[in-house]
């Protein structure tokens, strides 16, 4: 065992250790910087938006709702709503993301025709995705403990205090609100039928 360690010591003891080190740690941040800068822009409205062409109609879609254009100013753009804020998330979001590669690569959803085939289906996925974080990128900017119940309606304040007795999450009752709603059961209707039954 000596001999062996001293071998491997002896592998670092050359003139050209210091080099290979800083070789590495160069190549290190180069790499580490392109893959964080990639991440970013990734995150971004206009590749979401331009990358792939099935997303182009989507974003007509969005232009002009109340997550674009509103009294505030603040917009909520692709990656606001559909990829997660979280560094751990939103890395896992990202490879989850290989399937969409596959689906643009097969023309999965290339034409319009097939797009609106698979709405409801796309929409139902982002639901259940939703609903299973508890509307975890709709809280990212809208924060239950910041808002102002003297703000809203009377039938707002109503809805939200029984929403929150019920359990229910954001998506269940804030639904196309950036994208035309599809044909089929909403949220509420859709988990309600996976809800256990009461007991008495």
């Amino acid at each position: 065992m000596l001999k062996i360690f001293r071998k491997i010591r002896g592998w670092g003891a050359g003139p050209g250790t210091l080099a290979v080190l800083i070789g590495g740690l160069v190549l290190g941040v180069i790499l580490f910087g392109s893959v964080g800068s990639f991440m970013v822009y990734a995150n971004s409205e206009h590749f979401c938006a331009n990358a792939c062409h099935e997303m182009q109609p989507l974003q007509k879609e969005h232009k002009g709702t109340i997550h674009d254009m509103n009294r505030s100013g603040v917009r909520a753009t692709c990656n606001d709503c559909h990829v997660p804020h979280e560094y751990v998330p939103n890395y896992l979001a990202k490879l989850g993301l290989l399937s969409d590669v596959w689906g643009h690569w097969t023309g999965s959803i290339d034409t319009k025709e097939k797009f609106e085939a698979k709405r409801y289906e796309l929409a139902r996925r982002v639901w259940v995705y939703m609903k299973g974080n508890d509307s975890r990128e709709c809280r990212h900017c809208h924060t239950t403990a910041k808002m102002d119940p003297e703000m809203q309606t009377e039938r707002a304040q109503k809805r939200h205090e029984k929403g929150r007795l019920e359990g229910l999450t954001c998506i269940e009752c804030h639904f196309a609100v950036a994208h035309t709603e599809p044909d089929g059961p909403g949220p509420q209707e859709l988990f309600s039928k996976t809800k256990a039954p009461s007991q008495p």
